[in-house]
């Protein structure tokens, strides 16, 4: 069996958190890293709470560390502490399909797959909910491109050949899977992690769409994350 480490980046992220670590904690994972970017919010309370009180159950292997607010950095510095030979990369607010353990570790026990990750649901049933997921699942078959949103994973070797993620305040995800998939074949796997539609919801599905969508033609055409960042307030 390989040894697989999950790396959470969290910001303000007490809304989330408790669920998200009392669901992985019990999948088997052999450790999980919190890499909190400076939280004003429980954040890290939270997490502090769980570590102190579960020393002897599902949720030990949880460990918090601290990094400069940015979800390239933290994802960087948890990959750095973290001692698995893969890497998965894990939103605060997402849940994992139950099996996700063995499923990465069948995928990647073909040596010429070097990364992959999920398909992704939320966690409301809305029609457009169900649009916006079943594109996102679409274009990234279609394209070989992951998003964070998927819950990306990719071996540690691999990892540190690619020098980790690019630091950047947006599309890091997009640009490490665009380095990850000239590596090798990609995982594309099917079942679904539920991810929150909070983001969606607070800003009307619709623009938010469209502001992805914008974002993303503006970065292929080659415009600087660095300036994209002045339209997407959202940044996590």
């Amino acid at each position: 069996m390989m040894t697989i480490s999950v790396i959470i980046p969290t910001l303000n992220e007490a809304r989330a958190i408790a669920n998200t670590l009392s669901h992985t904690g019990h999948l088997g994972f052999d450790e999980i890293i919190v890499v909190d970017g400076g939280s004003t919010d429980q954040t890290r309370a939270i997490v502090d709470s769980l570590i102190s009180g579960t020393q002897h159950s599902a949720l030990s292997t949880i460990r918090l560390l601290s990094s400069p607010h940015g979800r390239a950095l933290q994802m960087n510095e948890g990959a750095q502490s973290s001692k698995g030979e893969i890497l998965l990369f894990l939103h605060a607010d997402t849940l994992l399909p139950p099996t996700a353990n063995q499923q990465i570790t069948a995928a990647l026990s073909d040596e010429h797959i070097v990364g992959g990750r999920f398909d992704v649901r939320f966690d409301r049933s809305t029609l457009i909910g169900c649009i916006i997921s079943t594109m996102m699942n679409f274009r990234s078959r279609w394209s070989g491109i992951a998003t964070g949103d998927q819950a990306m994973f990719v071996r540690r070797h691999t990892f540190d050949h690619l020098h980790g993620f690019a630091d950047m305040p947006l599309m890091e995800d997009i640009d490490f899977s665009r380095r990850l998939k000239r590596q090798g074949r990609l995982a594309m796997l099917q079942d679904q992690v539920v991810t929150s539609f909070r983001r969606w919801e607070e800003n009307g599905p619709i623009k938010t769409i469209l502001l992805m969508w914008s974002l993303r033609f503006l970065y292929w055409v080659g415009v600087s994350p660095h300036r994209l960042k002045n339209f997407y307030v959202a940044v996590r």
